[in-house]
């Protein structure tokens, strides 16, 4: 059995061991870190995923942004990162915090959500590729995703990804 509940402080240190665990500790070198420096993510979007005695199997969080478009800066959500502990993948639990995560995106009034990741995983959620949308680089653009959470949300939306303090 599996409970998400939404992290709380004292998870951080569990989730980054995990998150340290599934994407080496290089990972802040990747270019979506730099949108996340400084700005304090989602909280009602961030889950973790315990299972029956309470040990950590899954971690997601999400982060805003905003996408510098012509006629005015947009919010949007920066889904990830999502982590599944090694012992508990292909069980669903991706998925699982994924689809609760923007369920509560939806909720909460969130229009738009982006991502960098592999759109044959991804587009199960329905994400499909940004033409237009420009993360800090090294990024492949191949790898910008995004998701409508509200029809259109992203029509005409191009530009560079800012980060939400900015």
């Amino acid at each position: 059995m599996i409970r998400l509940a939404e992290e709380t402080a004292d998870d951080w240190w569990e989730v980054e061991a995990l998150l340290d665990l599934c994407f080496a500790p290089g990972r802040e070198a990747l270019s979506s870190y730099r949108l996340r420096e400084g700005v304090a993510p989602v909280a009602a979007l961030c889950l973790v995923a315990r299972d029956g005695e309470g040990a950590l199997a899954g971690a997601i969080r999400n982060w805003p942004v905003r996408v510098a478009a012509a006629g005015g800066r947009r919010w949007a959500l920066l889904l990830g990162p999502v982590a599944v502990h090694p012992t508990r993948q292909g069980e669903g639990l991706g998925a699982m915090l994924i689809l609760r995560a923007l369920e509560l995106a939806r909720e909460g009034g969130w229009s738009r959500v982006l991502l960098v990741g592999d759109l044959p995983y991804y587009r199960r959620f329905g994400f499909q590729r940004l033409a237009g949308v420009a993360m800090p680089p090294p990024t492949n653009p191949e790898r910008i995703l995004g998701l409508d959470l509200r029809e259109g949300a992203w029509t005409d939306v191009t530009g560079p990804v800012l980060r939400a303090v900015d």
